[in-house]
């Protein structure tokens, strides 16, 4: 592909819609969160979604078959989600602080201000590219707030 064309696949891509959703996850007593675009459901029976995350994340470690996470929808005008988020935790970070969080045992956090969530566990896991795609099976989950899913669009579909 030559440069001008992968420059318009790269644009054509871009504009492939997506929500917005913070992975929470827990291991032992640690717990972070993630920002993370891809967000996909595949399955009806059982529920279940495809979730990517870019490989090299530190919480890959913790992702194994049957853990527990949750999927936390980002609702429109809930940026603070994003600037709090984005910027990324390391595992022994506090990603939570000055959230509010719902915390059960065996379970991944809930951020309660969300727009909904998915308490979810990992079914299964394939490398793709640069991105890990993770299969998890929905196991509960609620619409916390009225409102509608944030949406956006990048302007380049080759990065963030």
């Amino acid at each position: 592909m030559t440069d001008s064309e992968l420059a318009d696949v790269a644009e054509a891509l871009g504009r492939v819609p997506s929500g917005l959703f913070i992975l929470t996850a827990r291991h032992g007593a640690r717990e972070t969160g993630v920002l993370i675009s891809w967000v996909q459901q595949c399955a009806f029976e059982p529920p279940q979604l495809t979730v990517c995350v870019r490989q090299g994340r530190d919480v890959l470690a913790w992702l194994s078959d049957g853990a527990a996470v949750t999927i936390n929808v980002v609702g429109e005008g809930q940026k603070k989600f994003l600037s709090h988020f984005g910027k990324g935790f390391g595992l022994d970070e506090n990603a939570f602080s000055g959230l509010a969080v719902e915390r059960t045992d065996g379970e991944a956090p809930v951020l309660t201000e969300a727009l909904a969530h998915l308490r979810c566990r990992i079914a299964g896991r394939v490398s793709s590219g640069d991105h890990e795609v993770l299969i998890l099976t929905v196991v509960g989950g609620r619409l916390q707030h009225p409102g509608e899913p944030y949406f956006h669009a990048r302007k380049s579909g080759l990065k963030y």
